[in-house]
């Protein structure tokens, strides 16, 4: 149990809730061959993919955001993946399940991603999930992205829920840090892309889990 008593839950979007690489990794290929370069495997392209446009160019082109060629390249990925925004992406087996459980519970939860709303309303559509989260929180919906606790604090104002019984659960190094700096627990979803930084068993998370169910085993299992 992470919390006891009163509780609501925020997710991560991309390697939390949903398995978005495949579209991510077919925008950035499209991209390539756009620039006579070879494409490269989703194996490749999955690390990357927490850290969005700027993760997958480096991938593919090895640019880091202060190159002249990245805003061009950035712009264009874009575009190129909002044409394919969910033809391959899934929610995480398991996911479906662990959101039936929750709203049984009488859980309340919400999405917190730092994707932007242009492609964030369209994907959590496509999914069908618009019409069952109770927070939609993007990377443009406030001043700050994640990490800061703006984006985490905004999703716990619209679920009417203090964001100290709120619990964030994400696959990255910046979503433990945002909890933490909205006074909130944090769950690692160890199943998701982690990035290719500092190992997750240092991120300083509460708890992690290998799989979605764990997560409502955590919550809504009551002494």
């Amino acid at each position: 149990m992470i919390i006891p008593g009163r509780t609501a839950v925020l997710f991560d979007l991309d390697g939390t809730l949903v398995d978005s690489a495949p579209d991510l990794c077919g925008a950035l290929n499209a991209l390539l061959a756009e620039h006579g370069r070879a494409p490269i495997s989703l194996d490749q392209a999955r690390p990357h993919t927490s850290s969005g446009a700027r993760g997958m160019i480096a991938a593919g082109f090895g640019y880091a955001g202060e190159h002249p060629d990245y805003p061009a390249l950035k712009d264009r990925f874009l575009d190129l993946y909002q044409e394919r925004l969910a033809q391959d992406s899934q929610l995480f087996d398991g996911v479906t399940e662990l959101l039936d459980q929750l709203d049984a519970a009488g859980i309340p939860w919400g999405i917190v991603t730092n994707k932007a709303m242009r492609f964030t309303a369209p994907l959590v559509a496509a999914l069908g999930l618009a019409a069952r989260s109770q927070a939609v929180v993007s990377g443009d919906t406030t001043a700050h992205a994640k990490p800061h606790p703006a984006p985490l604090l905004e999703g716990a104002r619209l679920l009417a829920w203090p964001a100290s019984d709120c619990v964030y659960v994400g696959d990255d190094l910046r979503d433990v840090q945002a909890a933490q700096a909205a006074g909130m627990r944090s769950v690692v979803a160890l199943y998701g892309y982690l990035g290719t930084g500092t190992p997750p068993e240092d991120w300083g998370g509460d708890v992690s889990v290998a799989h979605p169910l764990q997560i409502g085993a955590l919550i809504t299992e009551r002494p």
